[in-house]
């Protein structure tokens, strides 16, 4: 089974025999402990028609003869020691096939929640910017787990009733053949019985498990945006639609609980009448044909060591039902969009300090016909300073997603020292280039842990960026300095911190293009002119693109290019547009 392209029954139970030395020893074992428990109902009805109605079946006599003479209660403690004997194995070795087939189904939901991971690795961002982190998390974890125990426990099982059915019925065949004919024709109609039953307990498994994830979405948004809701003052309103979604989720928990377990009740009930008729023809055959009293009480006994088995299938019925759901909503992760792949044949990044970048006729839209940007041209020069300026909603950070690999092209093509990017890895993309945001986005974890994301830098090296980045105090101030806590998205520090953080993390990476996105909107005058002073040096062989609407940010820039509803307006060096309008950055910028 390739786990990185479906989740079906078919697809799991191929996955399952891709473990073939595990399950043949399993089900080795299934049948060992299967036949251990079918022996059992033979011994006491043997007895009784041997010891007490005088009936010879040869077994207490080849005991005499064999092992030991005793009188009834010396015969009656050996069976019963044989008896706990058979049922000790037995039970272990039941415990040693669930080990396996536990294992096996760990190994199984393992890899298929890399597999999901993988594919949401590598999931396009407009796919990402429509997810429902709490529908996402709830089909990982909760889905996933429904897989897990069809495969662990359902299946596991369904070979033991299968073998335990198998088996019972030959010995009922060799006890009395006409009796069990009829006892294995009129037991089917219990398991027809419950497939139709079974139809509907997937559908509503199915409605709980949409249930839990609307649930699990509103609380997961709710949470994240605590501190915005507490400052619109709506905990009511929003903790009140959480409130409301958990008692749609009661509703349909219910509506599956009692309905399941209620067809499964009547499942059994069926059987349970069908037993009561078994017995009374088999007292009938006691009464009309050569049956004796202890085999028909053996009857009875593989009657009850049948109840399990078929009550197991008749539960197999209901997962294979969930289980089908949960792998509908499992698929519906595989069918997002990814970004694609591509082969590369040459890295324009390889041995540059810089690069340059050619924009040639880009046309974006998130939504067909729906332009954001339209024939952008630009040509940003190997270790150039250039601007890009206009209007809020003009398409200024689209436009930095594009560049940095973010979002595929519609239409138009962007080189990257000559290479288009259509022959370019996204990763070798971002690899190089740098893209700071406005609003950067901090783990709850050490200060460390967020200027290297996890990846080890020399201690200089971390000093070095604190320094060029204006955070020697920040840090100086922290309790315990870089292995202080920051809080849920970096709370314990500033906006302006945060963008520091943000820019000492593109320090340490050293790209060969670095894009500000308003990444000092936060930052008063003073400071931001300090940090760009620390930052000339670092900065004067790289590729430097700078998106602000204050002058202040842009005026380094040797070249400035002006949006203006998604379309380059005008542009230039700073003194021709100057020269053009001397109002000009008052109404654009």
């Amino acid at each position: 089974m390739d786990m990185q392209k479906q989740c079906t029954i078919k697809a799991i139970v191929q996955e399952l025999f891709g473990y073939k030395k595990e399950v043949i020893l399993g089900n080795i074992i299934a049948i060992a402990a299967t036949l251990l428990v079918v022996l059992i109902p033979l011994f006491i009805p043997i007895l009784v028609d041997e010891l007490l109605l005088g009936k010879e079946h040869g077994f207490i006599s080849w005991i005499s003869q064999n092992l030991f003479t005793s009188d009834i209660k010396g015969y009656l403690f050996f069976v019963l020691a044989i008896i706990v004997v058979l049922r000790v194995l037995s039970t272990l070795l039941s415990i040693l096939q669930t080990k396996i087939f536990a294992s096996i189904s760990k190994n199984i939901t393992y890899r298929m929640r890399a597999s999901l991971l993988n594919h949401l690795k590598h999931v396009s961002l407009k796919e990402y910017e429509m997810m429902r982190v709490g529908a996402l998390t709830s089909k990982l974890v909760t889905d996933v787990e429904t897989i897990d125990g069809f495969v662990s426990s359902t299946i596991s099982k369904l070979i033991v009733a299968v073998l335990m059915l198998s088996f019972s019925a030959l010995v009922l065949l060799l006890i009395h053949w006409k009796l069990a004919i009829f006892i294995l024709i009129t037991n089917p109609i219990v398991i027809l019985f419950t497939v139709k039953l079974s139809r509907n307990i997937g559908r509503l498994k199915k409605e709980e498990n949409r249930a839990v994830e609307l649930f699990q979405s509103s609380l997961t948004e709710t949470l994240e945006l605590l501190h915005q809701i507490r400052a619109t003052n709506k905990e009511e309103y929003f903790f009140e639609q959480s409130r409301k979604k958990a008692q749609d989720l009661k509703k349909h928990a219910i509506a599956y609980n009692y309905k399941s377990e209620a067809a499964m009740k009547y499942s059994y009930l069926v059987f349970l009448a069908g037993y009561e008729i078994f017995r009374a023809v088999s007292i009938l055959a006691v009464a009309y044909s050569d049956l004796s009293v202890g085999l028909m009480l053996a009857v009875f006994s593989y009657l009850w060591v049948m109840v399990n088995p078929i009550q197991d299938i008749i539960n197999f019925q209901y997962v294979l039902s969930t289980a089908k759901a949960a792998c509908k909503r499992i698929e519906s992760i595989y069918e997002m969009e990814q970004e694609p792949k591509i082969e590369e044949t040459q890295n324009p990044f390889a041995g540059k300090q810089a690069i340059d970048i050619v924009v040639d006729n880009l046309s974006f839209a998130y939504q067909k016909e729906k332009y954001i940007l339209e024939n952008i041209n630009m040509h940003i020069k190997q270790g150039s300073k250039v601007a890009i300026v206009g209007a809020s909603g003009s398409g200024k950070t689209t436009l930095s997603n594009i560049l940095v690999g973010f979002y595929p092209l519609d239409e138009g093509e962007i080189r990257y020292g000559g290479v288009s990017s259509q022959h370019l890895k996204l990763s070798t993309i971002r690899e190089n280039i740098h893209l700071i945001l406005q609003h950067p986005k901090l783990f709850n974890d050490t200060m460390l842990f967020n200027l290297t994301l996890g990846k080890t830098y020399a201690p200089k090296r971390v000093q070095e960026a604190l320094h060029i980045a204006q955070l020697d105090d920040v840090i100086a101030g922290l309790d315990l300095g870089l292995d202080t806590l920051v809080g849920k998205d970096g709370i314990k520090l500033s906006g302006g911190q945060r963008q520091r953080v943000a820019i000492a993390r593109m320090i340490l990476s050293d790209p060969k293009v670095v894009i500000f996105d308003e990444s000092t909107s936060a930052l008063d005058v003073h400071t931001e002119l300090k940090l760009f002073e620390a930052l000339d040096e670092f900065l004067a062989d790289k590729t430097v693109i700078t998106i602000a609407h204050r002058l202040s940010t842009i005026k380094s820039a040797a070249f400035i290019y002006v949006l203006e509803d998604g379309k380059v307006a005008d542009s230039g060096t700073p003194q021709e547009l100057l020269a053009k309008d001397k109002s000009y950055f008052s109404s654009m910028i």
